[in-house]
């Protein structure tokens, strides 16, 4: 079972004020390009054409937490 974790607004923009501008741009042009993969690529990832959609159409600043630390 998967639970929501709460968070104060005030950490989660600290957080953001770390993070690089050169890892925001990164990460645009990480999902661009994999929107872009061809379906026997995404295969050998592990990812379906809707699951490559899906994480390319999130926005820039939505950064796994791992890279606000």
């Amino acid at each position: 079972m998967l639970r929501a974790i709460h968070l104060p607004v005030r950490s989660v923009f600290h957080g953001l004020r770390r993070f690089a501008p050169t890892r925001i741009l990164a990460l645009r042009r990480t999902r661009a390009r994999l929107a872009q993969l061809e379906d026997h690529l995404l295969k050998d990832i592990g990812l379906t054409r809707e699951e490559a959609a899906r994480e390319a159409a999130r926005s820039s600043w939505d950064a796994p937490r791992h890279w606000l630390q």
